[in-house]
């Protein structure tokens, strides 16, 4: 059975994600954030030195990153589903969003994460961190219009790792400014694994409001 070690409203949501489209089985080890700090608890290290999350178990195997589990899950489990065949055009294209999510969309939104809490001293940072955004989240709401997916016809591991920064975007008020990506959250958030996750996964932030 193969384990995911997941934090609460963190990455590792979409993790969940993706083995409920692919209809595998897997057990959750849940861990919880500490309310003052947001920090993952410490019991995450005695699995990982790093003590982050997500990390996940099959068999011998641990892996963390999200853009390695998400492309073993793919290869081991998705029975050549959730990815262009690799002779295909669409496949370099494919690998070139699952490592954007990480590699380039989470910047900005990283920077004013962690320079709000800096005040009036974040001042002189601001307005790179505003081009940024424009510049990364602009690109990518092109990019999604008249598009249901970032790659292809269905479903991708692309899709599953661009949605992280694209709910913390849509989150934090993107939606007015990049409409295509507020329209692609939507369709995901709607999806019967998409909910089926959140079930299992607990507290995230970026979840649906429901009445």
């Amino acid at each position: 059975m193969i384990k995911i070690h997941h934090l609460n409203d963190s990455r590792s949501q979409r993790i969940l994600w993706l083995l409920e489209e692919m209809g595998v089985d897997y057990e959750v080890v849940p861990y919880m954030r500490d309310l003052e700090t947001r920090l993952a608890p410490e019991t995450l290290k005695a699995v990982h030195p790093l003590g982050k999350s997500p990390l996940m178990e099959d068999g011998d195997l641990l892996l963390h990153e999200s853009g390695a589990i998400t492309e073993y899950l793919i290869r081991r489990y998705g029975k050549g589903a959730f990815e262009p065949a690799q002779d295909s055009a669409d496949y370099p294209h494919y690998v070139e969003w699952l490592h954007y999510a990480e590699g380039s969309a989470m910047l900005p939104l990283l920077l004013r994460l962690y320079t709000s809490r800096l005040g009036d001293a974040a001042a002189p940072l601001n307005p790179r961190i505003d081009s940024e955004t424009m510049n990364h989240f602009g690109f990518i709401n092109k990019h999604l219009q008249g598009r249901e997916f970032f790659v292809g016809n269905s479903l991708t591991g692309a899709d599953i790792m661009m949605s992280f920064p694209l709910e913390a975007a849509n989150a934090r008020g993107a939606a007015a400014a990049f409409p295509a990506i507020a329209d692609f959250v939507a369709r995901i958030q709607s999806r019967p694994a998409y909910l089926k996750a959140l079930e299992k996964g607990g507290e995230y932030s970026f979840a649906p409001k429901t009445d």
